[in-house]
C-alpha cells in the first residue's frame, strides 16, 4: 500500500490534507512535536500519528509531505532527502487528493477559513456532499475530521493559502477573492509581487467571486475579466450581489440572509459563500437557508467557556484588520469590558504592521495584555518585540495595556483582570489558543470574579 508521511501533521492545514489523502485509500502516517486537537482527531480516526520527530518514521514512505514551516534541519525531512523519498508541499498533496473534483478555492489576506467553512456548510445544507480542506474544525458537518472531509459529490472546497505562493497550485472552477493587504512580504519581497500572485490566481479559474469593497481586489478582478474570466462581485452596494441587513439580492431577487456569528464582515463573507455555492449549481434558496445554521469554526470567535459571568472567547485573528474586526464584532454583540490577550505571530509581520496592531488594540474599556512574539518558522529580528507594538499604542482613559512576554504568565494576568460581565479574548494564530483553557482554569480555581467596579481596571 502506498504511504504518505506528514511532518507537522497536527497543524490545522496539514491535518485536513492528511484526512483527504487517507480517504483516497493512501496509508497515512504523521508526526508532530505535540498533541494538538487536530492531532488527536486524526489519531481517533485511526491514523498512525506520533509525537516527536524520529528519522525512522519516514523509512518505507512513498512520499513525505511538509509545509513551509518545516525546516530543512528537521530530522525526518533530512532522512527523506537522504533516502531520496519524494517530498511534497501540502498543497501538492491536497491537489492530488482532490484530483477530478470541481474546486471552489477561497483566497484573501484574511477571512479565508471562515468563508471556506461557510461554503462547505452551505453546500452540505443544500444537499451537496462536498469534500473540503479548511484550516480549522468545521462545526456541524458529520464525519469531518479536524478541517478535512471527504464527500461523495464532485465538488470540493479548499482554503487557498497565499503565504508561500502555494495557492497557485490549485486550478479552481470557482475562486473567491476576499481582500488583499500587505502580508507575507518575507516570501514575496514586495507588495507588487504579492499582488501579482493574486492576479495569477484570479486568472486561473472559470468564475471569480470578488469583493467590490476592496480596491486592490477590484483591480485584480478587472484584469481577470480582461483575460476571459467571468467575474461576479459582491458587496453592500454597487455589486452584482448586494448584501443588506436582512437579505442577499441578485438580479432583483432577494434571498433572506441570517448570519448567526457576529460582525458586519461576516455578512460579506456569507454573501461570497452564497455566490460561490450557487456558481457550482447549488440551489440559491437552500444555500441561503443553510447559512442561517452556520455554527462557525474552531478558533473563529469560538466560545471556549464561561465561569462566574466571565466569557472566554478564542480567535485566530493575526493580521491588524482581523484583530480590529474581531474586537469590533465583540462590541457589536453587546460586550462591555474586554480583556484581550494578544500574541503577535511572526517577527516580520510584527515589524511591518506594528502601528496597525497598536491602532487595532487601542480600544475603549479594555485591558490589553500582549504576550511575546510567536516566531514559528522565523528567527528573531533584533529590536522587534511585543514592546514594539505597545510603544505605539494610544491607550484610552479607562483602559490599560502591558507586555507580559511569557504566555502562561500573560494568561494569569489576563484572568486576574476579569470581573463579572467581562469577555476575555485570546487572539492570535500561535500557541495563544492554549491560554484560553489556562484562563478558564484560573477563573475556576480563583473563585468568583470580582464584581464590576471593585478595582484593578484603569
Amino acid at each position: 500500500m502506498t504511504r504518505f508521511h506528514f511532518i507537522g501533521v497536527g497543524g490545522s492545514g496539514m491535518s485536513a490534507v492528511a484526512r483527504l489523502t487517507a480517504a483516497r485509500g493512501i496509508d497515512v502516517s504523521g508526526s508532530d512535536r505535540g498533541e494538538s486537537a487536530y492531532f488527536l482527531a486524526l489519531r481517533d480516526a485511526g491514523m498512525d500519528v506520533r509525537v516527536g520527530h524520529d528519522p525512522a518514521f519516514v523509512d518505507g514512505a512513498d512520499a513525505v509531505v511538509i509545509s513551509t514551516a518545516v525546516r530543512e534541519s528537521n530530522p525526518e525531512l533530512a532522512r527523506a532527502r537522504e533516502l531520496e523519498i519524494p517530498v511534497l508541499h501540502r498543497s501538492e498533496a491536497l491537489a492530488r487528493a482532490l484530483e477530478g473534483k470541481r474546486l471552489i478555492a477561497v483566497a484573501g489576506s484574511h477571512g479565508k477559513t471562515t468563508t471556506s467553512a461557510m461554503v462547505a456548510h452551505a453546500l452540505h445544507g443544500a444537499g451537496v456532499d462536498a469534500s473540503f480542506a479548511v484550516g480549522a474544525r468545521v462545526f456541524g458537518v458529520d464525519g469531518a475530521v479536524a478541517g478535512g472531509y471527504a464527500g461523495d459529490s464532485d465538488v470540493a472546497v479548499v482554503e487557498a493559502d497565499e503565504s508561500d505562493g502555494s495557492f497557485l497550485r490549485y486550478h479552481p472552477e470557482v475562486a473567491i477573492l476576499l481582500n488583499i493587504e500587505p502580508d507575507h512580504l518575507d516570501h514575496y519581497g514586495s507588495v507588487e509581487a504579492l499582488e501579482q500572485a493574486f492576479a495569477d490566481f484570479a486568472r486561473d479559474c472559470r468564475v471569480l467571486v470578488a469583493c467590490a469593497e476592496d480596491d486592490t481586489v477590484m483591480r485584480v478582478a478587472r484584469a481577470a475579466a480582461d483575460a476571459g474570466v467571468e467575474v461576479i462581485t459582491y458587496g453592500r452596494a454597487d455589486a452584482d450581489v448586494t448584501v443588506t441587513s436582512e437579505a442577499l439580492v441578485r438580479d432583483g431577487a432577494a434571498h433572506p440572509l441570517s448570519v448567526p456569528i457576529p460582525g458586519a464582515h461576516q455578512r460579506l463573507n456569507a454573501s461570497a459563500a452564497w455566490t460561490a455555492a450557487v456558481a457550482v449549481g447549488a440551489d440559491s434558496a437552500r444555500v441561503a437557508g443553510a447559512l442561517a445554521s452556520f455554527a462557525g469554526t474552531g478558533r473563529r470567535y469560538q466560545l471556549r467557556g464561561e465561569v462566574g459571568g466571565v466569557r472566554v472567547v478564542d480567535d485566530y485573528a493575526h493580521h491588524p484588520t482581523e484583530v480590529a474586526a474581531v474586537l469590533a464584532a465583540a462590541r457589536a454583540s453587546g460586550v462591555g469590558h474586554l480583556v484581550v490577550l494578544f500574541q503577535p505571530a511572526l517577527f516580520t509581520r510584527t515589524q511591518l504592521h506594528a502601528q496597525a496592531f497598536a491602532d487595532a488594540l487601542s480600544v475603549d474599556d479594555a485591558d490589553v495584555v500582549i504576550a511575546g512574539v510567536h516566531g514559528d518558522r522565523e528567527d528573531p529580528i533584533p529590536g522587534v518585540t511585543s514592546q514594539t507594538i505597545l510603544d505605539r499604542m494610544t491607550v484610552p482613559d479607562g483602559s490599560t495595556a502591558q507586555v507580559v512576554e511569557d504566555l502562561e504568565a500573560a494568561a494569569a494576568v489576563a484572568a486576574s483582570l476579569a470581573r463579572a460581565g467581562t469577555q476575555v479574548m485570546t487572539v492570535g494564530s500561535g500557541t495563544v489558543t492554549l491560554a484560553a483553557e489556562w484562563i478558564l482554569d484560573a477563573l475556576r480555581s480563583g473563585g468568583e470574579p470580582r464584581a464590576a467596579g471593585t478595582g484593578g481596571h484603569g
